[in-house]
């Protein structure tokens, strides 16, 4: 038992690993007859043997980066590798820092809902909508209330009147099983 765990365990470090690894290939790595070189200002030098544009680059004190592997030749760019990868981590960082999640926050409800709980139910779903947040909004039917789904359904479009300030209704009111829901989104996305 333990063994295997061991094994196991191995074989999670080395999918870490090749993951974690970087697709650029840098300096010596580049084994090609020929490549298209770029240089460090972004002008065209021609098609060159590698070995000549690795001693290109190390005279310029760069690297040479391999970016597009799959042209043919392959081009390669004289850069300072590690501002590169810098600048690109900070991009991404960047991009992930302005993303905004969207959440769906569920409301949920039965068809005897007194009309105080009802405005508390209302109230939060449109604290939700403020935030940005969709909204789905079920009824959820026990026993003899499946008999009455029109009081579920007419409970949900007073629930989309009440929110009709600060949101639309996406989807209509469905019934799925015991459940009828619907999405409210809100008008003006953040």
């Amino acid at each position: 038992m333990c063994g295997c765990f061991g094994i196991r365990f191995f074989v999670v470090i080395l999918e870490v690993l090749t993951i974690a690894k970087l697709d650029h290939q840098l300096n010596e790595e580049i084994r090609d007859k020929e490549i298209r070189l770029i240089g460090a200002d972004g002008a065209q030098l021609g098609i060159v043997s590698a070995a000549e544009a690795n001693a290109m680059a190390e005279e310029q004190g760069m690297d040479l980066v391999k970016i597009s592997p799959n042209a043919v030749p392959p081009v390669c760019k004289i850069m300072d590798y590690s501002k590169f990868c810098y600048d690109q981590k900070k991009r991404e960082k960047d991009a992930k820092k302005n993303q905004r999640v969207v959440e769906i926050k569920e409301i949920r409800m039965s068809p005897s809902i007194d009309t105080n709980d009802f405005n508390t139910k209302v109230k939060a779903a449109q604290k939700f909508l403020s935030d940005g947040n969709r909204v789905k909004v079920s009824v959820r039917f026990r026993g003899r209330e499946m008999a009455h789904t029109n009081l579920g359904e007419k409970l949900l479009l007073d629930f989309a009147a009440s929110c009709a300030e600060i949101a639309t209704m996406e989807k209509n009111p469905k019934l799925e099983g015991r459940f009828m829901a619907m999405f409210l989104t809100p008008k003006n996305s953040k």
